[in-house]
């Protein structure tokens, strides 16, 4: 099947609708939050080494090409109003590999976030969550203007609370003069306002303990839950477990334009579609999100714990290399960090830029460095070479 125009500029997030420099930039390499990334020759981004994000770099040009090759595999990818086609079928491989009954795509985190929270809390609009979650921090007090949630933060500069302060947040709502019920307890893992630390699975079975003898339940903003693959000790399915629902973005590291997945009961999906529609997500079409992730998913785990691999190899060099010291961060999930001496600056970026290398910028001494499987590009001779300037 080949992608009409008529196919191609009808669907949800059309390729002339961004601009081909917006576009060049979506797909090089994530930026931080609110900022473009720099352009990139198309033949370059091809080939970069980018430790300054989540996702694998891919120019316009190989996107497209890559999109045209997977519907010409997938004739009947099409959806109509985000039912049936690739759609369907990306909404049942999320509920397998994450062990819940059924999956919703949404348009967007923060929409799957909202709804979940909406849909657990009911009446008890009373919610706990991290002080420095993507939830509390940066979607717009939606959940509180939308649906009347009041969120209550907890661990002000860490990534996840303790049991005792989870446990002293809900005796403070139900013993107070006025008891409240607590509707939900939201985690985030990993977080990406701690240095994307993930919160220990030992943690969450206590604090799911904790929740269901209070009768609480728990939503898991999982947007980066992938990354955590083939870490050592992780297995997605076991540490979805302990909660009611499940979002996943589908665009940060997976390769769509946009989107998220929303997996819980089934009974609860139901309504999380209703209130899709009335929050205007229903979006015409969906299937170019689906596609690209489809694939991503297969042997994720394999490939992830490949860069992995090639992460810490390349820190190891790097540690016990003068003028270079690795900070990591607990409970990692990408993030790194690497204090590097005033010599060791001297001439660093021009060799990272001609060895096509992207990293963050040096602040105070320090690198942060993000790794993901365009570190498999070049193998660790070649990055310390830049790295060393040997």
């Amino acid at each position: 099947m080949t992608i009409s125009r008529r196919l191609f500029l009808g669907s949800a997030l059309p390729l002339g609708a961004l601009g081909v420099d917006a576009f060049a930039a979506q797909t090089a390499a994530q930026a931080p939050y609110g900022q473009a990334a720099p352009a990139v020759p198309s033949a370059e981004i091809d080939t970069q080494v980018v430790l300054a994000g989540d996702t694998l770099p891919r120019s316009p040009l190989a996107y497209v090409a890559k999109l045209q090759e997977l519907v010409q595999k997938n004739p009947k990818a099409s959806d109509t109003y985000l039912a049936g086609g690739a759609i369907a079928d990306l909404e049942a491989k999320f509920s397998a590999l994450l062990g819940k009954e059924d999956t919703v795509f949404m348009p967007t985190g923060t929409m799957a976030n909202h709804i979940a929270l909406r849909l657990l809390c009911g009446e008890s609009r009373h919610a706990l969550v991290q002080q420095e979650s993507h939830i509390y921090r940066d979607e717009s007090d939606s959940v509180s203007v939308l649906s009347g949630i009041n969120l209550v933060p907890l661990a002000a500069g860490k990534a996840a609370p303790t049991l005792a302060e989870v446990g002293d947040a809900i005796n403070r709502a139900e013993n107070g003069p006025f008891p409240i019920k607590v509707g939900a307890i939201a985690i985030e893992s990993p977080v990406r306002r701690a240095d994307g630390a993930a919160v220990p699975a030992a943690l969450i079975a206590d604090l799911s303990k904790l929740a269901r003898a209070k009768g609480i339940p728990m939503h898991l903003d999982g947007a980066r839950l992938l990354l955590l693959c083939g870490t050592p000790g992780f297995d997605v399915k076991t540490y979805c477990q302990p909660f009611d629902t499940v979002y996943v973005s589908l665009y940060k590291y997976l390769g769509a334009p946009y989107g998220a997945v929303l997996s819980g009961p089934k009974a609860l999906l139901v309504k999380a579609r209703e209130l899709r529609h009335l929050f205007g997500g229903m979006v015409y079409k969906g299937w170019e999100t689906a596609l690209p992730v489809l694939e991503e998913l297969d042997g994720i785990e394999q490939r992830y714990a490949a860069f992995h691999a090639a992460g810490e190899r390349l820190l190891a060099r790097l540690d016990k290399t003068s003028g270079y010291k690795v900070h990591r961060v607990e409970n990692a999930s990408n993030v790194h960090y690497l204090e590097i001496s005033e010599k060791r600056q001297a001439g660093l970026a021009e060799r990272l830029k001609q060895a096509n290398i992207r990293t963050a910028a040096i602040k105070d001494g320090r690198m942060e460095l993000r790794f993901n499987e365009s570190l498999l590009r070049r193998d660790t001779d070649y990055l310390m070479a830049a790295f060393s300037g040997a």
